[in-house]
């Protein structure tokens, strides 16, 4: 039985595009669940729209994800080069091999040229495609121009009638008219393929027996069939995943928010949770469940449960799934993750991270159920690395402006300075026992102390808090909203 075989193969004219991620993710799981292989292939022939670091920021944004290829750049495998810009001679050899079979041909037609005829082309209400006029050309006499400096594209000679069969395993059969297509340009004039060509190319070399990628390309699947056809090759099986749609239902774009890999891990999420996300940004299990690991979407993907319809991106949803990670994720993997938004804030230093690693996991640890993302677990940490420097308003008018307010703190001062055995139990009980002294309600003793420690109203439990900030530093901290209180008088 042939080996099911796959491949990602982005360009790198910019860093990983969420739509890129799934359809990178479902090329993983389809090869995972069939006991196949994922190629990663580069296709970096575009010199003008290449971004310098793009390569590197699409690799580890993969590897951040948790996505393995079997073969590629840094898995060198029998296939390879696996960048585009080092297989140029075998797209050049194949060409040279279909105009001398004669199913290509040279084409020295200029820009104006082209230009001239679409206009003609549109005044007629024809369809816009290229004329042959170059069809004919004998060879030699292509060749001898070519030698003279002439500069000529290669052509494919597409039928001028028919029609070509697609059976995508998505959206099942899709016809396209032959009278509708050019005769495509495999070669540009400077010896570099043509995009289609060179994916047709690599897939045959590379052994890819499935091309699953973005719905955008279904256009060209057509023209790649004819390119397999005019090789001589096996045509690849093709599957096209339905696009994602901004919540409006327009095109995803910068507008909405964060739309690649690398912003995503910026704002604090963290990769298992957009891996959950984008497995059902077009996809389901078949149950109602939310929560996936990778490891149970293999052993039940397949592509008759994706989608046809355009999926919504709701960021909103992510969020969601991201605080569920934070909470259920491993602590340590959690402390690790957080550690390089908790240095951008300057709340820890790059010598702490190591020398303070066990307390700064225990304060990860009281937050991090508070929290959707990253950025909101440093910010939810802050009072526990930084003094107090204000307190919030609405604490204030609530719990600083009553008229025994900096009495009350203090007695609260007193009886956290008496408690010996500095743990969350026996605090408690010094406090429920103060309450008991006054006859009032604990609230009203953890709310001003909560403010005074943290300069918020909202907190993990108190008594967590008080002793993740250590005894005397409750202490300092009491004696200056004592001091804020009496001074400003509220």
């Amino acid at each position: 039985m042939e080996q099911i075989k796959v491949r990602f193969a982005p360009s790198p004219t910019g860093y990983l595009h969420i739509g890129g991620a799934r359809t990178a993710l479902f090329n993983w799981f389809f090869a995972k669940s069939q006991q196949g292989k994922l190629v990663l292939r580069i296709e970096d022939t575009d010199a003008a729209r290449l971004k310098e670091d793009s390569i590197s920021q699409i690799l580890a944004s993969m590897k951040w994800l948790g996505i393995g290829w079997d073969e590629g750049p840094g898995v060198e495998g029998p296939n390879g080069p696996y960048y585009q810009s080092e297989r140029l001679a075998l797209y050049q050899k194949e060409v040279a091999r279909l105009v001398a079979e004669g199913k290509a041909y040279y084409c020295f037609c200029t820009a104006e040229e082209l230009a001239h005829t679409r206009e003609l082309q549109l005044q007629a209400g024809e369809t816009l495609r290229y004329n042959g006029k170059c069809r004919d050309i004998p060879l030699g006499e292509a060749e001898r121009r070519i030698k003279a400096g002439e500069k000529a594209v290669v052509r494919l000679r597409v039928p001028e009638s028919g029609e070509i069969t697609v059976d995508d395993l998505i959206h099942g059969q899709v016809k396209f008219r032959l009278d509708q297509l050019d005769d495509l340009i495999i070669m540009k004039s400077n010896n570099i393929p043509a995009y289609n060509f060179a994916c047709v190319v690599d897939d045959n070399a590379m052994g890819i027996t499935h091309v699953i990628r973005a719905e955008e390309h279904l256009s060209n699947t057509p023209k790649q069939v004819l390119i397999y056809q005019a090789l001589g090759y096996k045509t690849a099986q093709f599957a096209h995943i339905a696009m994602i749609l901004a919540p409006d239902r327009s095109k995803l774009s910068k507008r909405h928010g964060a739309t690649s890999v690398e912003e995503f891990r910026e704002q604090g999420f963290v990769a298992p949770a957009i891996v959950n996300y984008l497995t059902f940004l077009g996809w389901s299990s078949g149950d109602e469940e939310e929560i996936i690991t990778p490891k149970a979407t293999i052993e039940k993907f397949s592509l008759d449960r994706v989608s046809k319809k355009a999926a919504i991106y709701d960021t909103k949803k992510l969020a969601w799934l991201n605080g569920q990670y934070l909470s259920s994720m491993d602590l340590d993997d959690v402390t690790r993750e957080a550690m390089p938004f908790l240095l951008q804030k300057k709340l820890i230093t790059e010598a702490q991270r190591g020398e303070q690693y066990n307390k700064i996991r225990e304060i990860v640890a009281a937050v991090r159920t508070r929290v959707k993302t990253l950025v909101e677990l440093a910010e939810a940490a802050e009072y526990f690395f930084k003094d107090i420097t204000e307190y919030e308003e609405k604490g204030c008018r609530k719990h600083f402006a009553k008229p025994e307010a900096a009495e009350l703190l203090a007695k609260c001062r007193k009886c956290v300075e008496a408690v010996e055995c500095f743990d969350e139990v026996h605090v408690e009980e010094a406090y429920r026992q103060l309450t008991e002294d006054l006859a009032i309600k604990i609230g009203e003793l953890i709310h001003p102390t909560r403010l005074a420690l943290t300069g918020r109203t909202v907190s993990p439990g108190l008594f967590e808090v008080m002793v993740l900030l250590g005894k005397e530093e409750c202490l300092k901290r009491m004696d200056q909203a004592i001091k804020y209180i009496s001074a400003k008088k509220i």
